[in-house]
């Protein structure tokens, strides 16, 4: 007979998932062991293997978990009720609470991806897909002509861009907070996006004293590729956001 599993080991499971996600988020999936996660957890390394094989599955449950939550705030049966424009609000409103709430595993999300198996990183980036084009339906619904010209997830993507990387700079317990930045995202967007001209409706060139391109651009084309590499990491200086690798033992 199959023994069943103790109480509380859902709960053990999520916050093992959490701390993880937040480790991950520091210091970058290469670099963190599963020591290190056992420890965050406080319990002991053979305890942490009943819950999780390896430090690959944490990372593969960390980001199916996290864009399934997104999956499941998209396709709210209430949204579809909504007129376009308050589907947008609604949409933006939920996205940013619930990034306030997983700023870690949405982190990881972004930026650890890359470490997954081909099949298990298509799998992620499918749900990341299915969620980008019940945006972009979103913003046809309230711009028919965008998908007539093929933008409405381009401009999906834009929005993206503003709500993806607002951990970078929105620091948890300061003045500002993802609730209070959700109406500045909606209406900054919502503007633009109904600001939107004809497809192809772009000035020749730009007003004259605007720059167009930065200073010494020639003289940049000219650097070798590896010394330009150098320079933008540093001497020595690793970048996570370049795809440096920071290895540790698992």
């Amino acid at each position: 007979m199959a023994r069943g599993r103790a109480p509380g080991y859902d709960t053990q499971r999520e916050q093992i998932l959490a701390r993880a996600a937040a480790l991950f988020a520091q210091q970058g999936y290469t670099a963190t062991s599963m020591n290190q996660v056992a420890l965050a957890c406080g319990v002991s390394k053979p305890t942490l293997y009943h819950y999780v094989r390896d430090k690959y599955q944490l990372l593969v449950e960390i980001a199916e978990e996290h864009v399934g939550w997104l999956q499941a705030l998209v396709g709210q049966p209430a949204l579809k009720a909504l007129d376009p424009a308050a589907r947008l609000r609604a949409l933006i409103d939920s996205f940013l609470r619930a990034y306030a709430d997983a700023q870690a595993a949405h982190r990881v999300l972004t930026e650890d991806v890359r470490f997954l198996e081909p099949a298990d990183r298509e799998r992620i980036l499918h749900g990341q897909r299915e969620v980008v084009a019940a945006f972009a339906d979103a913003i046809a619904a309230l711009r028919p002509e965008l998908r007539a010209a093929h933008l409405h997830k381009p401009v999906a993507m834009l929005l993206f861009g503003m709500m993806n990387w607002m951990f970078t700079w929105l620091q948890p317990g300061g003045r500002l907070t993802h609730a209070a930045m959700a109406p500045v995202v909606t209406e900054l967007f919502l503007g633009g996006l109904m600001a939107i001209g004809p497809v192809g409706d772009v000035p020749e060139s730009a007003p004259a004293g605007v720059l167009t391109h930065p200073p010494g651009a020639n003289r940049a084309a000219q650097v070798k590729p590896a010394r330009r590499a150098a320079t933008r990491r540093g001497p020595g200086l690793p970048d996570r956001n370049v795809g440096a690798a920071r290895l540790a033992p698992d």
